[in-house]
């Protein structure tokens, strides 16, 4: 069955852009991209002490269940050099299931929708972009309706 998946995708360290980029590559043979939004600049949410994001959406088709895409996700933040520091640190990818069809589910490592997204600037702008009408399956909101609420403020068009 193909599942409607929206992934947010993230990058601070070293080729930001070019970590974006190879990260999509790598969905090649598991996630088909339906959509991507533009690049946007970020500032960091969490620990601030740190390095601007690179943040992007892309809408993708899949085949995998939650936790299957999870684990694939996980590899290629892995196969890309990602280490683990602490909670909102720096990396070079970030990679997280943001919206899963209407899907509503919690698990031992995945939630979703992804928790708080609904305050986070850096995920609605882009993702916004490119599903402006996608309902919240929990909170039964447009994310125009959230971004909305919460403006765009740390959030700016990505030029090189």
């Amino acid at each position: 069955m193909k599942h409607k998946v929206f992934i947010g995708l993230g990058s601070n360290l070293g080729n930001r852009e070019g970590h974006l980029a190879g990260a999509v590559e790598r969905f090649s043979g598991k996630l088909k991209v339906i959509n991507s939004s533009g690049i946007y600049e970020t500032d960091p949410w969490g620990f601030e002490d740190q390095p601007n994001f690179l943040n992007l959406a892309v809408e993708v088709q899949t085949d995998l269940e939650p936790d299957e895409l999870l684990v694939f996700l996980k590899g290629i933040e892995n196969e890309m050099g990602r280490e683990e520091t602490f909670r909102y640190g720096p990396r070079c990818i970030d990679l997280d299931i943001l919206l899963f069809d209407d899907l509503v589910y919690t698990s031992k490592a995945l939630t979703i929708p992804h928790p708080a997204m609904e305050v986070r600037a850096f995920v609605l702008v882009p993702l916004k972009e490119i599903a402006p009408d996608q309902i919240h399956p929990v909170l039964q909101k447009s994310i125009t309706e959230l971004g909305d609420r919460i403006g765009s403020r740390g959030v700016k068009e990505y030029r090189k």
